[in-house]
């Protein structure tokens, strides 16, 4: 073989070796990227919810209705979607809310009360009565106008009662709170307070009651006028004390508070 020939073969068996040495010791490629599985669609359903805040009493309009894409497998059994009811929103309105919903929360039948039944007597716990008291529109006997559906008042009545003197008998007035912690249903029309209104004033308010409460209402209200007082929120639930330090906290339970001369008394009956 040629000296040529010999010297070509020698550098290329020299440059692949050199070759092959630098490739041994380079980093390895990077391996290629995994490839990412997409994820199946999730089922939806339309769901019937509140397009806006609904008040209890409000009785419903299409406005308020709205359908929205709801997950199929998040659907509760009481909720009304569109693939089991397709005409719900169209047989939903003229309902009247029974309970408040907020805006985007489901609609359910449980929450409404049909047109054809009584508003009042769905609202009414089971075991209680509503009994309706007539008060001032000016809210002399009701806080000022101040008290509102769903809050909770004490019932104060006031009677003449003649009381013996040294000389005789002295016809007085004569206050006793016969209820405590009772829940307001209505004040005259108004189930639930709207628009922001503060105050109120109707020729009557609707108490929900029991039944012996409700005797004792009915015949206080027939010999002497009835007060509402309103109750704190911080009071709701918890019954009427007097402080333990005031006159008041001694006397025995139907002790009357006796109005005379401006000046209050306990007065046993």
């Amino acid at each position: 073989m040629k000296p040529a020939r010999l010297a070509v073969l020698g550098i290329a068996l020299a440059a692949g070796s050199g070759a092959a040495f630098l490739m041994s010791g380079g980093d390895p490629p990077p391996p290629p990227a995994p490839i990412k599985a997409e994820a199946p669609p999730v089922p939806m359903n339309d769901v019937l919810v509140a397009a806006t805040d609904l008040p209890m009493g409000q009785v419903l309009r299409a406005a308020d209705l709205r359908w929205q894409a709801w997950p199929d497998g998040a659907v509760n059994p009481g909720y009304m979607s569109r693939k089991t009811n397709p005409k719900a929103l169209d047989e939903t309105v003229g309902a009247s809310v029974r309970s408040s919903f907020l805006a985007g929360e489901p609609i359910r039948a449980q929450k409404l009360v049909r047109p054809e039944s009584g508003f009042m007597a769905a609202i009414l716990p089971q075991g209680l009565r509503a009994v309706a008291i007539t008060t001032d529109s000016r809210g002399t006997n009701s806080a000022g106008g101040f008290i509102l559906p769903n809050d909770r008042v004490d019932v104060i009545r006031t009677f003449h009662k003649p009381v013996k003197m040294a000389v005789g008998e002295r016809d007085s007035q004569i206050s006793q709170t016969i209820l405590t912690d009772i829940r307001v249903l209505a004040i005259g029309q108004l189930i639930q307070e709207k628009n922001g209104t503060n105050v109120v004033t109707g020729e009557t308010a609707t108490l929900a009651v029991t039944p012996a409460q409700a005797e004792a209402l009915t015949l206080a209200g027939k010999d002497g006028s009835l007060s509402l007082s309103l109750r704190s929120l911080a009071d709701a639930g918890a019954p009427a004390a007097a402080p333990a330090d005031t006159p008041q906290a001694q006397m025995p339970d139907d002790a009357l508070t006796v109005v005379r001369f401006g000046i209050a008394q306990q007065q046993t009956p």
